[in-house]
């Protein structure tokens, strides 16, 4: 394989592309890739990550009729586990709350990257998570997202390995839990958390074609809100609280409040995902629940957001209570079960910079893009951290329907490997 720049001066030539694009990306890193594909380790990896396609989709499929329900990762992560043990990483080991981690050592050991996929996907236990394929064309829940990702790094230690190359740096191929939904990043938490190794680069790889350099975290809030009476038949208990009243009263108060203040300012939403709570159509529920789901490129404006809800909801309780004809007062617990930091790093940090020029290399315009991934933890706390694209062509993603094609999904494997070395730095 022999992949030249062609493609991304035409694309940095083209008028409709910002001019930020093109100052962005530094000559001394594009230089830099330049010389490092040139090397004859790297020109036989790329060879053999084509030439491993087969295998790679293989694991691919087996990965990804294991089911991996939210905070029920285990089986795939033993199977991860068991498949870095094959390969023979100087070291393998699950953490406390489930990530698989497995050690590459470098030559000097001076920095630790780590190269990401997250283990779980959004489906509940008992989703048919069988692969089907129609026209070479893979279709099952969870199958890109993240479940390629996994495959990508068992593909990129087996070219290490097959071609013999060292690196100066330690690498860290992980399998993390959590990522998705009410996992609340929980795996990457305790990863960068006083008990996890230290980390010095962070890359994830989750979702989206070459291109996708994320570097920017999307915050969240969110919470579950109950609100709890004494229940009683719809009749003979008329007058007592009613959770469900105060319920659909706190969400008017909420998303009056809400829509005015995300009408301005630094882009911020909210959302009423799913509520629930009571037992028939005649009885007076004993208990109402909700679950908000907040972001905002600020952090700022989630606090005051989450001030508004609280009000909101404070106000809708004290209506129903003054509502009431006999009876106890209503209750409410407002839990905050989840939070994910926002944040921003410099285009200048040299694994950007390299992320970008490896990107360019493949004749694709990095696009430095905001996401709520594994790498806001990192984002937040100043690490240097990126998120790149799984490669392939797909749709669907948290939907039953989800797909995903193979159409030249090494070269998101190279992007990958090309990018890790860089960082690691290729021993000589």
């Amino acid at each position: 394989m022999r992949y030249i720049y062609t493609s991304l001066i035409l694309l940095l030539l083209c008028p409709s592309y910002g001019q930020d694009v093109r100052t962005m990306l530094q000559d001394s890193y594009k230089t830099e890739i330049q010389d490092l594909v040139k090397k004859q380790a790297i020109l036989s990896a790329f060879d053999f990550i084509e030439q491993d396609s087969r295998r790679t989709l293989e694991e691919h499929i087996y990965l990804t009729e294991i089911p991996a329900p939210p905070f029920m990762e285990d089986e795939r992560a033993a199977a991860f586990k068991a498949m870095l043990e094959d390969l023979a990483v100087d070291s393998v080991w699950i953490d406390e709350v489930g990530n698989v981690l497995g050690l590459v050592k470098g030559t000097e050991r001076e920095k630790t990257i780590a190269v990401d996929g997250h283990l779980d996907t959004v489906f509940p236990e008992g989703t048919d998570v069988s692969v089907k394929i129609k026209n070479d064309t893979l279709f099952a829940p969870g199958v890109s997202d993240d479940t390629r990702a996994l495959a990508m790094l068992t593909c990129m230690v087996r070219a290490l390995k097959k071609t013999g190359t060292k690196m100066k740096h330690d690498v860290l191929f992980i399998g993390s839990v959590g990522e998705e939904g009410l996992g609340d990043l929980r795996g990457v938490k305790e990863i960068f958390s006083e008990r996890g190794p230290r980390i010095d680069s962070w890359i994830s790889i989750d979702g989206g074609t070459i291109g996708r350099v994320n570097i920017k975290g999307l915050g969240s809030y969110r919470y579950r809100v109950t609100f709890k009476g004494p229940g009683g038949h719809s009749w003979g208990a008329f007058g007592l609280v009613n959770p469900h009243h105060a319920l659909g009263d706190a969400i008017r108060l909420f998303v009056d409040e809400a829509d005015q203040f995300t009408s301005y300012g630094d882009r911020t939403s909210y959302n009423v995902g799913r509520i629930g709570g009571g037992t028939s159509v005649n009885s007076i529920p004993f208990e109402s629940w909700m679950e908000i789901d907040m972001r905002s490129v600020n952090p700022l404006r989630l606090d005051t957001l989450e001030q508004k809800l609280y009000a909101s909801v404070n106000k809708a309780v004290a209506k129903q209570n003054e509502l009431k004809r006999m009876g106890e007062d209503l209750t409410v617990d407002i839990d905050k079960i989840g939070n994910r930091p926002s944040g921003e790093l410099s285009a200048d940090l040299p694994l950007i910079q390299r992320a970008m020029a490896s990107t360019a290399y493949f004749g694709k315009l990095p696009e430095l893009t905001r996401g709520s991934t594994n790498s806001n933890i990192p984002i937040s706390l100043g690490i240097p951290a990126v998120t790149i694209g799984r490669g392939g062509v797909g749709a669907f993603a948290h939907s039953l329907d989800e797909w995903w094609l193979d159409k030249e999904a090494y070269k998101a494997i190279q992007l990958a490997y090309l990018l890790m070395v860089s960082e690691a730095g290729l021993a000589r």
